[in-house]
Order: structure tokens, then C-alpha cells, then sequence
């Protein structure tokens, strides 16, 4: 077989392209609970700590030039290294949901993929006699 042919084979297989629809809408959903976490969640945990905007949480770790502003994308851009404990707060949060919700996914499709068990009857005495006869009779 050719490598090009087997190359044809894997890439066509259902688990190849299961994993690239899955990579796919992760993508996707990974914007959501992003815009999730900025724009619903954030704000709200910060008014219940008093109006702070997790977003603008920083040390400065180096004198800033004159001229300046004191927030964080300012500081970036002109090559300030800044301690961001706020967007790696925002990022964490963004994380722990992520994974919850995958949890819960994985948990529902691990339901779905168990296995009912086959209930047992229970076996009369007399089916059971009379399979011996039938046993004892073809030993004969």
C-alpha cells in the first residue's frame, strides 16, 4: 500500500475527523464561555467587590517612562513589564468553566454509553429438576 494511501485512509477514518469536528466546535465554544467570563461574569464579581475591573490588575515592575498612561495595554506596548494578576484571574475563571462544563458533558455521554444490565430470573425449582432429568438421561 502506498503512503499516499494510507495517508488517504487515516485521514478519512471516523476518528480523524470526529477529533477535527471536536477541535472545531471546542474553538467555537471556548469564544463563548471566553465572552462568557468577560462580559457576564467579570463584571459582576467585580461590583460585588466594590467596582473593580479584574481586567486592569496590575503591578508595575519597572519605572514607567513619562508619558505613559497607567493601564495595562499602555503599559505593554511600550515595553513595561507588568505582574497582570487580573487577567490571569479572568483566564483561571475562563478555565474552571470550561472544564466544568466538559465534566458534565463527559459525565452525561458516559450515562448515555452505560450498559443496562440484563435481569436475571430467577429459576424455578422445577425447570431446575427437570433440566437435571434431561442431563442425567442424555449422560446415559
Amino acid at each position: 500500500m502506498s503512503m499516499v494511501q494510507e495517508f488517504k485512509d487515516f485521514a478519512v477514518k471516523g476518528n480523524v475527523m470526529d477529533l477535527a469536528v471536536g477541535v472545531i466546535i471546542g474553538a467555537a465554544f471556548g469564544k463563548i464561555v471566553e465572552s462568557a467570563v468577560n462580559d457576564l461574569i467579570m463584571p459582576v464579581i467585580g461590583r460585588i467587590f466594590g467596582g473593580v475591573d479584574f481586567s486592569n490588575l496590575f503591578i508595575v515592575l519597572r519605572e514607567v517612562p513619562p508619558g505613559v498612561a497607567a493601564n495595562l495595554d499602555d503599559l505593554r506596548s511600550a515595553g513595561v513589564p507588568v505582574f497582570a494578576y487580573g487577567s490571569f484571574i479572568t483566564v483561571l475563571i475562563n478555565f474552571l468553566i470550561l472544564a466544568f462544563i466538559i465534566f458534565l458533558l463527559v459525565k452525561w455521554i458516559n450515562n448515555l454509553r452505560a450498559e443496562t444490565p440484563v435481569p436475571v430470573t430467577p429459576v424455578d425449582a422445577e425447570e431446575v429438576r427437570l433440566l437435571r432429568e434431561i442431563r442425567d438421561a442424555l449422560n446415559r
